[in-house]
C-alpha cells in the first residue's frame, strides 16, 4: 500500500467528518451460553475479529477492578458483545478466546490481555495490537482508533466518554453502552482490513 501520512493532531481529526458505525441491529448481545454457543456458529470462519474489553471503573483509591465485565468481538460486518456473569456463559467465552484461530486486533491490548488471564485463566490466541503494527510502519508514538481512523479513512471516531466511565458490571447494559463497547471492536477490524496486505504480514 501507499505510504501512510503523518499521525494528525487532535485539532486536525476535530474538524474530520464523523466515521460510520454499527447500529443496534448489526449488534449481538450475549448473556447467556445459549446465546454464545450461536455466537461460535456465526463466528465458525472468521479470519481476523475486531477484539476489546470493558470493564467497570474503579474510582476509591486502593479498589481493584474485578473486569473485565465485556468481551467484544467484532468483524467488519457485525459485533458481539459477551457479558461475563453467567459462568456458563463466561467458560464459552474462554474457550472462544483460546481456542478460535482467527486474529483477534485492536489498540492497546496490554492491559486487555491481563485481566482475561486475571479473570478466565487463558491466553488470547491470535492477539494482534494494532500499536505495534504502526510502529513498524514507521510511527513513532502510539496510534489508538481516533488516529488510526482518521489516518485510512479521513474519519473522527466518536468515543462517548459518558459510557467509557459508565457501569459495565451491569446486569442490563443500555442501548450507549452497546455501541460504544461494540464499535470499538468495529473500529479495529475496519483498520486492519484497510491495512491488509501489509497489516498480515507486520502481525506474524
Amino acid at each position: 500500500m501507499n505510504p501512510l501520512p503523518p499521525a494528525p493532531s487532535k485539532p486536525q481529526i476535530a474538524l474530520l467528518e464523523p466515521f460510520e458505525r454499527l447500529g443496534l441491529q448489526r449488534i449481538s448481545l450475549v448473556a447467556t451460553a445459549a446465546q454464545a454457543e450461536q455466537a461460535e456458529r456465526e463466528m465458525a470462519g472468521v479470519p481476523m475479529f475486531g477484539f476489546d474489553t470493558e470493564s467497570k471503573p474503579t474510582f476509591a483509591k486502593g479498589e481493584v477492578s474485578d473486569g473485565p465485565h465485556t468481551v467484544q468481538l467484532s468483524t467488519v460486518e457485525r459485533a458481539w458483545v459477551f457479558q461475563l456473569h453467567d459462568p456458563a456463559c463466561r467458560a464459552r467465552v474462554a474457550q472462544l478466546l483460546e481456542s478460535h484461530p482467527a486474529l483477534k486486533v485492536g489498540f492497546g491490548l496490554g492491559d486487555d490481555r491481563r485481566r482475561i488471564q486475571g479473570k478466565l485463566g487463558v491466553e488470547v490466541r491470535g492477539m494482534v495490537d494494532l500499536n505495534t503494527i504502526f510502529n513498524r510502519m514507521g510511527y513513532r508514538k502510539d496510534i489508538g482508533v481516533k488516529s488510526a481512523v482518521a489516518i485510512l479513512f479521513n474519519r473522527r471516531f466518536l468515543k462517548s466518554g459518558k459510557a467509557s466511565t459508565s457501569n459495565w458490571a451491569a446486569r442490563q447494559l443500555v442501548d450507549s453502552q452497546l455501541l460504544y463497547a461494540a464499535n470499538d471492536a468495529y473500529a479495529a477490524a475496519r483498520v486492519f482490513a484497510a491495512l491488509e496486505p501489509a497489516a498480515q504480514a507486520l502481525a506474524g
